[in-house]
């Protein structure tokens, strides 16, 4: 076999919450990521050139060594010693600067495709060690679905799946960088910290509804990084019904619950029709 196809999935932190700051300068989060129904498709193929090549269908990313699916790629091949080249082909359609952990998830399909092909048993500790060296998000997309998340992102604790079916998430033309939203973060005084570990706590119990997990749901972020397209998205949400309706990541994705497959729908034909990125999904 010498090509895989992978489907990527987005996620949302259904709470996220940054509680310190380390010497080097990185940030100590509490978070519960869960993936989501929204992909890109990622293609790797082994090739007999040397070196990595990268295409991608969104002439917006970038097909170079600053891309973490590329650098996916190379830590791999450094690490195994491989002798062929790869080449990288993404399929885009997690919109990118969302919160959604678009370049994450790209990244740790390339390292699981990669193992698949090269047959190479790299273990399951070095693979999150080279996850974890890409970005703070990918070692959880080695897993996906349910799961908090505490240091700077490598501390994983995979929870009972968490089963909500009717789920919009929303994004204008903003994209929030997420190095300035963290300095945003810095600068704020006595913020209101979002209850995640009652988040963490409800969902290790099994069995969680929406509607008992959309009170819990928070961001930090959302007091720092401030955008009219990201409350104008949630009122809409509100109008149509939405348990809840909460900035993902460092933002500028939007996601809310909702209790019905109508209610979602209303919301996502509405956000549609003002020009928003708006899309149906359900948590995997």
């Amino acid at each position: 076999m010498r090509m895989i196809i992978r489907d990527a999935p987005a996620k949302i932190n259904l709470g996220l919450d940054i509680v310190g700051k380390r010497a080097d300068g990185y940030h100590l989060l509490e978070t519960v990521f869960q993936t989501v129904s929204i992909f890109d498709t990622v293609t790797v193929t082994l090739t007999n050139s040397p070196g990595i090549v990268l295409e991608c269908d969104d002439a917006d990313v970038p097909c170079d060594a600053s891309n973490i699916a590329w650098k996916a790629a190379k830590r791999y091949m450094e690490a195994t010693r491989m002798a062929e080249g790869v080449a990288i082909h993404i399929q885009k359609r997690i919109p990118m600067q969302a919160g959604m952990g678009g370049g994450s998830t790209d990244g740790a399909a390339v390292l699981q495709a990669l193992q698949k092909l090269t047959h190479a048993c790299m273990t399951e500790e070095k693979m999150l060690q080279i996850a974890l060296e890409l970005g703070a998000d990918v070692p959880f997309f080695l897993y996906g679905g349910t799961a908090y998340a505490s240091g700077i992102g490598e501390k994983l604790e995979l929870l009972p799946p968490f089963i909500a079916d009717h789920i919009v998430i929303a994004k204008g033309k903003s994209g929030v960088s997420t190095a300035e939203a963290y300095q945003k973060v810095d600068t704020m005084q006595n913020p209101v910290h979002p209850p995640v570990l009652k988040l963490r706590r409800r969902l290790l119990k099994g069995n969680a509804t929406a509607e008992e997990i959309a009170p819990l749901c928070g961001n930090l972020f959302e007091s720092a990084v401030v955008l009219p397209e990201v409350m104008q998205i949630q009122q809409v949400m509100q109008k149509y019904g939405a348990l809840c309706n909460v900035m993902t990541g460092s933002g500028s994705a939007v996601f809310g619950l909702f209790a019905t497959k109508e209610d979602a729908q209303e919301s996502c034909r509405k956000l549609q029709q003002e020009g928003n990125f708006a899309q149906l999904c359900h948590t995997l």
